[in-house]
């Protein structure tokens, strides 16, 4: 094949291909989620003290490489996972009141709270906290952040509508909002409430919030 000596003059000369560092890895993000689905399991299956890397990696169907190129050891495993959790958090309702916007929220979070996974991971990771000071950090700031963002928007909501008053206490307010059904949920670990006990507890925290 012959080439137009002029067109290869005024043309510079292709440069080499980028080759990846030799020893680089391509980290598939199917692979680093079928872990951090993985570490959840795990840890409702064993707890966070027997869970282990070689565990993480046969319930991911994966080599205890993959785990290690992402993390350096379980912690820091699951310091992500637990990050990662804020992050997601719980859809806000819209419902167009505060009571009904409050009703929706533990509605969602009543069932994400028994769900078998929760239920099992939450107590562990709590007492597991108490003596990890890492851990305990990312594990407070994943459930702040997660109830504060939805809490905060709920009642910005309903200060538009003029249902609270404006400047209330964003502290104060994820205690009433989030408080109640974490300590019946989470702390002594009640079964799934009785018939009629959500609408009253939206109807009171509703109350609680337009009083401030």
């Amino acid at each position: 094949m012959t080439t137009n000596a002029a067109e290869s003059a005024d043309e510079p000369p292709a440069r080499p291909r980028r080759r990846a560092p030799a020893g680089a890895a391509v980290l598939r993000e199917d692979v680093t989620e079928a872990i951090r689905a993985a570490v959840f399991e795990e840890l409702a299956a064993v707890g966070y003290a027997r869970m282990s890397i070689e565990g993480i990696a046969r319930r991911a169907g994966v080599g205890k490489t993959a785990v290690y190129r992402r993390w350096r050891s379980k912690l820091h495993l699951v310091l992500d996972v637990v990050s990662a959790m804020a992050v997601t958090g719980f859809p806000v309702p819209d419902t167009g009141s505060l009571e009904g916007d409050l009703r929706l929220l533990y509605e969602v979070t009543s069932r994400a709270l028994r769900h078998p996974v929760a239920s099992q991971i939450i107590p562990d990771l709590q007492a597991e906290a108490a003596r990890n000071p890492d851990l305990a950090e990312a594990f407070q700031k994943a459930l702040r952040d997660g109830q504060e963002g939805v809490a905060s928007r709920i009642v910005a909501a309903a200060e538009k509508r003029g249902e609270v008053r404006a400047g209330v206490d964003p502290d104060l307010v994820l205690d009433l909002v989030s408080g109640p059904l974490y300590w019946r949920s989470v702390v002594i670990r009640t079964p799934k409430p009785p018939k009629g006990y959500l609408e009253q507890l939206a109807r009171a925290t509703a109350a609680a919030l337009k009083a401030l």
